[in-house]
């Protein structure tokens, strides 16, 4: 099997990853010497049934530095309530398979995101949303199809005029698990579901994923041998996983 990730297209790539649990992926980046993907163990889906995979667009944003005087001057400039140019921006960035990532920068207590601008995203490919804060709109985001939201929790505070995107497909950092500070580069794949978030490199994902899969089938053997009887013994003796 060909280990050369453009051989594939992205949605080719996403639906093996999204096949891989978290766990044994952890596993296998361990044994790869790269233990130290995992994000903060606040980080995880809303909802725990959910799986994300996806190849990382990564934002980074922070306190709005804007004062409420600056805010009055633009609007009354522009005549609106409210821009969306920051989301509609990231729109030129988004494909089938995105996962947006973001590096909220220190504000932790608004709602970054939401029901509708999650929409958005997913319209633009996007399978879902990482980030290291709060999101808004639990019960919008739960029945979004095939879109998954990972974050410290939900938050009703509205983030305009207290967060902005500052810049967008750049490198950033995400707090870790083993780790203080856990590196995301545009193209680098997203693992996520209830045990937590796992951030695969782009230099060294095919090999991972390949890996990673064979871990998958052996594991899966053993489940068919417990089925049928076998002992806990026999079946750690023939496919060595426990």
């Amino acid at each position: 099997m060909s280990q050369n990730e453009r051989d594939f297209t992205v949605l080719e790539l996403q639906a093996r990853w999204d096949k891989i649990r978290v766990a044994n992926l952890y596993d296998t980046l361990d044994r790869m010497g790269y233990g130290d993907q995992c994000l903060d163990l606040g980080i995880r889906p809303l909802f725990p049934h959910q799986h994300l995979a996806g190849k990382a667009v990564p934002l980074r944003g922070g306190r709005d530095p804007r004062t409420h005087e600056d805010d009055e001057a633009e609007k009354a400039r522009k005549g609106e309530e409210k821009t969306t140019s920051a989301f509609l921006s990231l729109n030129d960035l988004l494909f089938p398979g995105a996962v947006i990532v973001i590096d909220t920068g220190g504000e932790r207590w608004s709602g970054k995101f939401g029901e509708m601008t999650s929409w958005n995203a997913k319209q633009h490919g996007a399978k879902g949303i990482v980030l290291d804060s709060y999101i808004r709109d639990l019960w919008g985001l739960e029945v979004i199809p095939d879109y998954t939201v990972c974050a410290r929790g939900t938050s009703p505070i509205e983030s305009y005029k207290r967060w902005r995107i500052h810049e967008m497909n750049v490198i950033i950092a995400m707090p870790g698990t083993t780790t203080i500070q856990v590196r995301v580069a545009p193209g680098d794949w997203i693992v996520a579901e209830a045990d937590g978030v796992i951030v695969v490199p782009q230099e060294i994902s095919m090999e991972a994923l390949v890996k990673a899969e064979e871990i998958e089938a052996r594991e899966q053997g053993m489940r068919e041998d417990f089925a049928k009887g076998m002992s806990f013994e026999d079946a750690y003796k023939k496919w060595g996983r426990a």
